[in-house]
């Protein structure tokens, strides 16, 4: 009983973590984007990737790893379906910004000039990838109260 429970509070604080990183980097990407500015946004962005690890490997051991309802529940729940859309769809949105703040980070450490202008687009990104996990959210506990 206490390893399903662990694995679900960590799933749970995982999805208020990452929400709460990919804010953060929305805002901090909205500038300016000084040292100090990069330095938040790679914070940011350190702290939603790691939340996300947690989040999905988590999310995959409760849902396949017979901890909990078992694999049949979630596979005919259309809400699991939905937040999987969902989660699918962040990790889509995600592919340009990781990108970009892999090679920002790279830039910076060398001590080059970081070319920041598309940081607006990724702001915006992550303002949608944020939408998306509280739509994941109403999904996740419609899913538990056997909605959908």
């Amino acid at each position: 009983m206490l390893l399903p429970w662990i694995v679900a509070a960590t799933h749970v604080l995982a999805l208020g973590i990452g929400l709460g990183a990919v804010w953060v980097r929305a805002r901090g990407l909205r500038g300016p984007l000084d040292q100090a500015g990069l330095r938040r946004v790679f914070a940011a962005d350190a702290a939603w990737g790691v939340a996300a690890l947690l989040w999905i490997s988590t999310g995959l051991w409760r849902a396949f790893g017979g901890l909990e309802k078992g694999t049949a529940f979630y596979l005919a729940s259309h809400a699991f379906h939905a937040k999987m859309g969902m989660l699918l769809l962040i990790l889509a949105l995600e592919i340009a910004p990781a990108i970009a703040l892999v090679r920002w980070r790279r830039q910076a450490a060398r001590g080059e000039t970081v070319d920041t202008s598309r940081a607006g687009r990724y702001a915006t990104t992550s303002v949608i990838q944020a939408l998306l996990v509280v739509g994941m959210v109403l999904a996740a506990t419609a899913m538990a109260r056997a909605m959908g």
